[in-house]
């Protein structure tokens, strides 16, 4: 009979918490491989301890924006807000727009449909952009995808937000994924009218604790979003630190190379015990096997996470291992889990 993962562990990955309450075992005795997050972040700069101490000011959330703006691209045209990540970007937006049609590309990550259908919205659901019917006002894309990685063209996207412009409508474009190859990003033609861009900062930099995120778009919309969000949306110490990161062109190179390291490690591991690759990013790596829930659970008794889909339900996600002993710890946990639920050597 097929394992049936913990319920959280299907929502987004990083549960940890979860897993070992069913799983056993102390934390330190856990590899988290469950999101597509940097396991190796750069060291935090040294902050003034006031920072702790006293309310965001405006003039360091400038400095975060501008840091942001000119490491993604984007033009002084564009409006830039930042939020708590993107996440809190995600839940606002539908909230700025009465119900409407909303098409979400499927799969992928499921809280722009959650957030959507929750404010009232009408969600449809398309694998291609061929498939968006005229009828819808917003379309979510993320891209590169999360989970399967696919990448849509920079030309094939903006043609759809100039039609979406046409008739009032957004295409929104979630560029979590897009740090280490930022060919295909949409920022730099942020500021026209049809078109929103998240970033991610703590996928890229591995501080996703730290809640940081921006939304690129036009200075209209942005305001919007920067109201719902409210007052000192985001803390003093995220802000410097996020300006101080995303404006060290040496370190975003550095942190650019580490991750393609890691992914190479990744994905030599996963074909070295032949496990088929459906797609990724630079920062995870998802693969098919028709016991894959099978295959998490026993991979948690090995004190390793990874992240299970309900759908597909054969997919299973990897984040990058951290290094080379960490490549071949997942190894020695694969080969012995896949040999415990069909036989592979």
């Amino acid at each position: 009979m097929m394992a049936s993962p913990d319920p959280k562990a299907l929502q987004h990955g990083g549960a940890l918490d979860a897993a070992i309450a069913r799983h056993g075992g102390a934390r330190a005795d856990w590899l988290d491989l469950s999101t597509g997050i940097n396991p190796t972040p750069p060291r935090l700069p040294d902050l003034d301890a006031a920072l702790w101490q006293r309310l965001p000011e405006a003039g360091l959330e400038r400095e975060a924006l501008a840091a942001a703006r000119r490491c993604y691209g984007a033009p002084d045209t564009a409006g830039i807000v930042a939020a708590p990540g993107t996440q809190a970007l995600i839940a606002a937006l539908p909230h700025l727009f009465a119900p409407t049609n909303v098409a979400i590309l499927t799969p992928t990550y499921s809280e722009h449909a959650l957030t959507f259908a929750a404010a009232g919205h009408r969600i449809s659901r398309f694998a291609r952009l061929e498939e968006v019917a005229g009828t819808a006002r917003i379309v979510v894309v993320v891209n590169p995808n999360n989970p399967d990685g696919h990448v849509f063209e920079p030309a094939e996207l903006l043609a759809l937000a100039d039609r979406l412009a046409a008739r009032d409508g957004l295409l929104v474009v979630d560029e979590a994924f897009a740090d280490v190859d930022g060919t295909r990003s949409l920022a730099p033609c942020t500021g026209r009218d049809g078109l929103l861009v998240y970033r991610s900062f703590g996928k890229f930099f591995g501080l996703a604790g730290l809640r940081l995120g921006f939304a690129l778009t036009t200075p209209a919309l942005a305001a919007q979003l920067g109201e719902r969000l409210g007052t000192w949306a985001v803390s003093g110490p995220a802000l410097a630190i996020g300006a101080a990161l995303l404006g060290d062109d040496a370190l975003v190179a550095e942190t650019r190379a580490g991750i393609l390291r890691q992914h190479g490690l990744l994905r030599a591991t996963l074909r070295a015990v032949g496990l088929p690759l459906v797609g990724g990013t630079s920062l995870f790596a998802t693969v098919a096997h028709p016991g894959a829930h099978d295959l998490f659970a026993a991979l948690c008794r090995r004190r390793i996470l990874t992240r299970p889909f309900q759908t597909p339900g054969d997919w299973l996600r990897f984040g990058n291992p951290a290094d080379g002993a960490v490549a071949a710890r997942l190894e020695t946990a694969l080969r012995a889990a896949l040999a415990e639920i069909d036989g592979a050597p």
